[in-house]
């Protein structure tokens, strides 16, 4: 896709209004549209919040990301940065003022998940991007983003399995990962 391809899609996301029900992002230039979650991911994410401190920590749910040199407005589950870092109005939350994010696998959103999400939030150099999989029953937890653009990743990866502590150095937060609930009935994948 050229930039000016590229700059036309975000110029023509920019100004979309989704259908009731639907979250709607923007990943390397192609619009992803998905339903609204169940109630595992719903209760995976208030127990995420929960066990992180609000004094030092402001958690954000679906707030749409802007990656600098990226085609791509993401919107995940959960963004947390440090308290008064943000600005105070807009739709947009440049990623150098994010200290993690935060997404839970759906059924339909693993390879979105696992692949493209990563190498984005890597490009947009967030320094912790966690991956709750509810399929799986396990968390992996991605730091030390590298490279630029499509070229961009995490060098280090920790899979904790459902039910195992999960210290969250970033934030200061040893996770407890005993109350997150899986799907029934899904199929399981190969990722990470």
């Amino acid at each position: 896709m050229t930039a000016v391809d590229e700059r036309g899609v975000a110029e023509f996301f920019a100004g979309f209004e989704p259908p009731e029900g639907l979250k709607v992002e923007l990943l390397r230039g192609e619009i992803v549209m998905m339903a609204s979650p169940d109630l595992v991911h719903n209760r995976i994410v208030t127990s995420l919040m929960d066990q992180i401190p609000r004094r030092r920590w402001e958690r954000l749910q679906t707030q749409d990301v802007d990656v600098v040199d990226e085609a791509s407005e993401p919107v995940p589950d959960l963004v947390v940065m440090e308290v008064g870092v943000g600005p105070d109005s807009g739709r947009l939350l440049p990623s150098q003022m994010i200290t993690m994010v935060v997404e839970v696998v759906s059924k339909t959103s693993v390879d979105r998940d696992y692949g493209v999400k990563r190498l984005i939030y890597a490009a947009g150099e967030v320094p912790t991007y966690l991956i709750i999989d509810p399929v799986m029953a396990q968390c992996v937890l991605y730091s030390e983003p590298v490279g630029r653009g499509e070229g961009a990743d995490y060098q280090v990866q920790r899979i904790t399995q459902f039910g195992t502590p999960l210290p969250l150095e970033q934030l200061g937060v040893e996770l407890d990962t005993t109350m997150f609930g899986t799907y029934k009935g899904v199929k399981p994948h190969h990722r990470p």
